[in-house]
């Protein structure tokens, strides 16, 4: 979060600067006074006794008009944010080789434990491995097959939670090779910890060789192959990828959602939770990754 790369985390870190320093012209005065009274009024300083007071104009304009004006900069740095660090309408670098380009469009869905990614345009699908070109605005759409997980990849894109039965909307874009990481930030689960993904940024060319390469693969993603091995509950050790064609593609991600709005459910067998609690720190095979 500290080293961002690319517009969308730039921005983020922008923002958590300024509101942070806002916050600390409240928090270090508020410090300062917790040491210097005590000191000041403790009985051996002979303070000045003043049982009387009971009002000063100083402190009264002091204590209210500072903390509003702060709350009014918030406010006001809030609602612009919100408006600049939009996923659903997100800025993009004019000066980046894709500019001109359309988006990259991924499907994210959430599943115990594992993030897929579905691309409907090049009908593919992977897990635990976002791959996207440099220079191009990917834009993420997200569910979850039933329990809500944070997206987050600290240093590109700001975090979104994907929720079951619900659409949410993340953005970034990076002008240049690189990887990162990804992983879910909020708990949901014994397979949580493990529930990271690789987000490779590649040059165009290779990124369109690399689609080449996963629309030939013999795995193919079906709706039917989604519900009964990939969605159903498992820990990824080690965040092994795993490769799909998917020539329904479109379908699949507009499928998860209705299953989760008509109540459809994944269980998590006890054998399962006993496994990741009696063999943490192993790293056995995933079941999708064959």
């Amino acid at each position: 979060m500290f080293h961002p790369v690319g517009l969308m985390a730039g921005l983020e870190f922008h923002y958590t600067l300024w509101i942070t320093g806002i916050m600390l012209l409240i928090i270090v005065p508020t410090l300062l006074m917790t040491i210097i009274f005590p000191l000041r009024y403790h009985h051996s300083r002979n303070a000045k006794y003043t049982p009387d007071w009971h009002f000063s104009a100083t402190i009264e304009i002091l204590a209210w008009a500072i903390p509003l004006a702060m709350v009014v900069v918030l406010a006001y740095m809030s609602v612009s944010a919100i408006y600049r660090i939009d996923p659903w309408n997100p800025p993009q670098l004019a000066s980046a080789p894709g500019a001109s380009q359309p988006p990259v469009k991924v499907e994210v869905i959430a599943t115990d434990w594992q993030w897929v990614f579905v691309y409907p345009d090049e009908n593919i699908a992977t897990i635990d491995d976002l791959v996207v070109p440099a220079g191009r605005r990917v834009q993420l759409t997200m569910t979850a097959t039933e329990a809500m997980n944070g997206f987050y990849i600290p240093q590109v894109a700001p975090m979104v939670d994907a929720m079951p039965a619900m659409i949410s909307k993340d953005a970034f874009e990076i002008d240049h090779p690189a990887e990162f990481t990804g992983f879910s930030t909020d708990f949901s689960g014994a397979g949580f910890s493990w529930m990271q993904f690789k987000t490779r940024i590649l040059a165009q060319a290779d990124f369109d060789n690399w689609v080449k390469g996963v629309q030939a693969s013999q795995n193919q993603l079906t709706y039917d192959v989604f519900t009964q091995k990939i969605a159903q509950p498992q820990v990824n050790y080690g965040a092994t990828p795993s490769y799909f064609s998917a020539p329904n593609a479109a379908g699949i991600f507009g499928k998860v959602v209705m299953d989760a709005m008509n109540g459809k459910t994944y269980p998590v067998p006890d054998s399962l939770t006993k496994s990741v609690a009696s063999n943490e720190g192993e790293a056995p095979a995933s079941p999708a990754a064959h």
